[in-house]
């Protein structure tokens, strides 16, 4: 497992958020009332939860364990909520806060204005964070948020997406932190770190086996126990380890049968007992089925309106009431919640509205993750674009105004609002229709690349006329063609394909122009059938704040691409584990079976154990430079340890990724750790990995633990999973592992 000091993660996290932090940590702490001993910081987390608990009405409790939407309103629950995706009242009398709640996965958001006219930085996505491979520039993301959550009045973030990438369809992808579990729960274990470090509560959702939007309400995952630990469940299990978040978010769909958010299995057997898990459990809006889910383990129904009904209120009580739910099961409940405010430092740095906010430092934030998250997957010497070209043609993707963002409860309204909203069509039947129109955050690549080539003639086309395109792209120094795939919460894409015809355009301006540079702005891999036409291709994702800026500075070479593949890239969707979407076609409501017959070889892992070569691999990615790798030394035992040389052999600074990997007798290799280097041409830098057991394990499910056995496993470093020049082998003696 990548092992990483506190100091090692503060050090480009604080010069790039520096000023803001000094504001923050200067919050002035509350006082301690003799009358409400659970104010004393000196007391544990578990003390004052418990001291706090037991001064609590019944009803009181009842009361804090259901939440709504937090829509302002003057009297009732709502009293005291400003505007957002829920709110729990607080108790006055016993100085607990309101619990003001956010949706956050890719910075604040503010859903249909209910807050009017504020705006927040939004990040690049979170296959954009994951593809940066760099675990400091996640947790600098997570306390960017944070901090502006904070100054905003919010103190739980319902950010932290840990859930692993089994289908490129799926229309959550571009939130989340790619396929692998070490990389995605690493990153997202930073991210809650980071921001954890604002005094709020950080969740880490949706628990568990969420893997896509069609059918989510309704979907019975059906996945072994064993295939589960070592993929799923290993992400979520690294993530809450390494950033402690406060909540646990589960999720809509069934697991095995059981629905996420009433599933003993996960709850209790997984989360609370094998993982010790002590903070609280809450429901996805929407996601109670029924009172008996506060015994399968969940803490918290959120957003109850949204439910057939309020589960955790009146019927709670009754069953209470009458035996069949324990008091004390109810005072677990509440301490869980008091527990993780209290560590989290909630009650004591109390969250108000109108706190100072930098917006500038925050959008240094967000270029440099788009920097080094932007993927350069193709170069035929085309870039980087020299600055004294002649003539440059910007074709599509509304490049002239903006660059795209994903929808859903993750859209973030930019400071000054977004450049473009386009209302997209389809969605009928689907709650989420509402929520259907394409953001474009103001950071305009048409205006960046005018900047970094100030005397050439930089023209800009639509795209939506292929002549015109191509007739114009003739004879330019350059052509880059943006191309767009807009994502969205509750929808899959129905396939790989570039949507509204782009795949056409680019051929079309290719055959005009052999100069011609691709940009991708997409939410998931998609398909290249114009590959072998075209000069370059970069992948940006959704790029955020400063994305096009960005995305200038890799094509001009004023940055060195360093992004890294976090999900492999199709050649097509029969080589999917599902070709098929799951569920596409069943009535709505109607619960339909989702099988795993890739156990955990998924993503880059079910490529090899198939001998498949995919589009683009796993953790693949070029520079503008060149790097080698030498000299690997490998020891054995408990688990793999490996040192070995990088060396930039190149003619350009620039950023190595270090891939690790491992595999056991007979089985197929997966990721066992990885480094990021910085190097200037010619220096080089021994790195050193320690690998987490539990990667090189697999799940005994009649002895439920983890079980390495003895044996020799192949090492591997290279710079992705499908270039590994570095080769090795240790012996590791046979154990077994707690689960």
């Amino acid at each position: 497992m990548l092992k990483l000091t506190a100091a090692a993660l503060a050090v480009s996290a604080t010069a790039l958020i520096a000023s803001a932090a000094l504001a923050q940590t200067a919050a002035t702490p509350v006082p301690t009332p003799a009358a409400r001993p659970w104010m004393n910081p000196k007391l544990s987390p578990d003390q004052r939860a418990a001291l706090l608990q037991s001064a609590m009405t019944l009803d009181e409790e009842i009361d804090i364990l259901h939440g709504d939407f937090g829509l302002p309103h003057k009297t009732g629950r709502g009293a005291g909520a400003i505007g957002s995706a829920g709110f729990v009242p607080g108790v006055a009398r016993l100085g607990v806060p309101a619990l003001q709640e956010t949706d956050a996965s890719l910075g604040i958001a503010n859903p249909f204005n209910v807050r009017k006219g504020d705006g927040a930085t939004p990040l690049p996505s979170g296959l954009a964070t994951a593809s940066t491979w760099n675990p400091e520039l996640a947790y600098a993301g997570g306390a960017m948020i944070g901090r502006e959550a904070f100054a905003k009045g919010f103190n739980v973030l319902l950010s932290g997406g840990a859930n692993v990438a089994r289908d490129p369809r799926n229309g959550r992808n571009f939130e989340y932190l790619g396929e692998d579990p070490l990389l995605a729960g690493t990153l997202a274990g930073q991210a809650i770190r980071g921001v954890q470090s604002n005094h709020i509560v950080s969740t880490v959702k949706h628990f568990a086996v969420n893997d896509q939007e069609t059918g989510r309400m309704v979907l019975d995952a059906r996945i072994g126990e064993a295939a589960m630990r070592e993929t799923d469940l290993l992400a979520f299990e690294l993530a809450i380890e390494a950033g402690k978040p406060g909540s646990v978010m589960c999720a809509y769909n069934q697991i095995n049968g059981a629905y996420a958010c009433e599933n003993n299995h996960l709850l209790n057997e997984v989360l609370k007992t094998d993982w010790a898990y002590p903070g609280w459990v809450m429901s996805d809006w929407g996601a109670v089925h029924s009172a008996e889910a506060a015994t399968k383990g969940l803490d918290q129904e959120s957003g109850s309106v949204l439910d057939s009904r309020v589960w955790f209120d009146k019927p709670l009580r009754t069953a209470v009431d009458n035996g069949s739910i324990p008091r004390a099961r109810i005072d677990d409940m509440v301490r869980r919640i008091f527990r993780s405010l209290f560590a989290d430092g909630v009650f004591d740095h109390p969250a108000a509205p109108g706190g100072a906010l930098d917006y500038a430092a925050d959008a240094k934030v967000a270029k440099a993750t788009a920097e080094e998250g932007i993927v350069l997957l193709k170069n035929a010497g085309v870039l980087p674009l020299s600055p004294t070209a002649h003539r440059i043609v910007v074709v599509g993707g509304h490049a002239d105004v903006g660059v795209l963002s994903g929808g859903g409860s993750s859209q973030v309204a930019p400071v000054g609002g977004p450049a473009l909203s386009v209302k997209m069509p389809g969605g009928e039947g689907n709650p989420m229709a509402q929520f259907r129109f394409a953001l474009y955050d103001p950071s305009s690549p048409l205006a960046a690349i005018k900047a970094a080539a100030p005397d050439a003639v930089v023209e800009y086309v639509d795209g939506t006329d292929l002549k015109l395109a191509a007739d114009r792209a003739k004879g330019a120094d350059a052509v880059i063609v943006f191309a767009t795939q807009w994502m969205i919460e509750g929808y899959d894409a129905k396939d790989l394909t570039l949507p509204d015809n782009q795949d056409a355009l680019i051929a079309a301006v290719a055959d005009a122009n052999p100069r011609t540079v691709v940009v991708l702005e997409t939410g998931n891999p998609v398909l290249t059938p114009w590959l072998d036409r075209t000069a370059a291709l970069v992948e940006a994702w959704y790029p955020g704040a400063k994305g096009g800026e960005a995305i200038a500075d890799i094509l001009f070479g004023a940055t060195n691409p360093s992004g890294r593949l976090p999900i492999t890239f199709p050649t097509g969707e029969a080589e999917l584990p599902r070709p098929a979407i799951p569920g596409a076609g069943v009535p709505a409501k109607t619960s339909f079976p989702v099988e795993y017959p890739e156990g955990s070889n998924l993503g880059y892992r079910g490529y090899e154990a198939k001998g498949i070569k995919p589009l683009f691999p796993f953790g693949y990615g070029l520079s503008y430079t060149s790097f080698g790798y030498a000299q690997l030394t490998a020891t054995g035992g408990r688990t793999v340890a490996v040192s070995f040389t990088v060396k930039n052999t190149g003619p350009r600074a620039g950023m190595a990724v270090a891939e690790v990997y491992a595999a056991p007798p007979g089985g197929v290799s997966r990721l066992i750790g990885f480094r990021k280097i910085a190097l200037k041409p010619g220096e080089r830098r021994r790195v050193r990995v320690q690998a987490d057991p539990r990667l090189l394990a697999s799940y005994d499910e009649a002895a439920h633990g983890w079980h390495v056995a003895g044996g020799a496993y192949a090492v591997s470093v290279g710079a992705s999973s499908a270039d590994l020049s570095l080769h090795g082998a240790v012996t590791l003696l046979d154990a077994r592992l707690k689960p």
